[in-house]
């Protein structure tokens, strides 16, 4: 049976989003606010956002009003900074959309960008997650496609930019047409559409990734089950901080979660 304009199948609501927040609430507001400026008012949603922020509660409450402003805006907070992936998971069990997307607090919104994805994916329903055409500030297409890592690629990107630009190159996919969908491997997490089925299916994020390569192995995990593509036709902004390439902290936080990434999957080398 179609489901109605607007709405998910069997009366579910259409689409549910969720923002993990950490000390960055400006960017959470103005996340909110161009995704409430420029999605299609007839798709039904609930916008989660998480926050793992360690706040005094007089903070928490003024955060939670201010998100509570925005329709279809729905606050929750940790208990204490449990990382990416788990605070993602944390509205994992209550979602009852047919579509949930996984957004980072540093994306904005130009245009309606879940129309075009939602309506992709119900036409093709093979695809079990889709990422679209992740825009610098400035309009240029990041290098937010790849394939799976390996340690060589993993030492390349973080400590040895731009001294083999081949191997960057074919690691990050720029071979590919980019005005036309194609499947990927592994898509950078700051903003991907899944099934919500699919992603209860496969358990949301693995805990073990506190921070970092957390998406590389949803990715993994979602193209044994479906088909990853990427589609061209509609876009975000993303406002790359690239913390761990400046903080010494985040760094330790990153070569951890890459030995784990590689202790689950394999260590492969190149």
């Amino acid at each position: 049976m179609m489901a109605a304009k607007g709405m998910g199948r069997e009366g579910t609501e259409r689409l549910s989003v969720c923002i993990v927040a950490y000390r960055d609430e400006e960017d959470v507001l103005y996340a909110l606010k161009t995704l409430d400026r420029y999605t299609n008012p007839e798709i039904t949603k609930t916008v989660y956002v998480v926050d793992n922020s360690e706040e005094s509660e007089s903070r928490q409450e003024a955060f939670r009003k201010r998100i509570e402003c925005f329709p279809d805006a729905v606050y929750r907070k940790t208990e204490e900074n449990v990382g990416y992936g788990r605070g993602q998971n944390t509205v994992l069990e209550e979602l009852h959309s047919e579509y949930h997307c996984i957004m980072n607090p540093d994306v904005a919104f130009c245009q309606d960008a879940f129309s075009g994805i939602l309506s992709y994916m119900d036409r093709h329903p093979s695809v079990g997650m889709v990422i679209p055409r992740i825009l610098n500030e400035n309009g240029k297409l990041q290098q937010a496609y790849r394939k799976d890592p390996t340690v060589f690629d993993m030492f390349i990107r973080m400590f040895c930019k731009g001294i083999f630009p081949k191997r960057e190159a074919d690691h990050s996919l720029q071979q590919e047409d980019y005005t036309r969908p194609f499947p990927v491997p592994f898509a950078q997490g700051s903003f991907l559409v899944i099934r919500t089925e699919l992603f209860q299916k496969i358990g949301g994020f693995d805990g073990r990734f506190f921070l970092y390569m957390e998406d590389a192995d949803l990715c993994r995990r979602v193209n044994r089950e479906a088909e990853l593509m990427y589609l061209p036709d509609t876009a975000v902004i993303h406002r790359w901080q690239r913390g761990s390439h400046r903080d010494l902290r985040l760094l330790r936080i990153h070569l951890r979660s890459m030995k784990a990434y590689f202790d689950k999957w394999g260590w492969k080398w190149h």
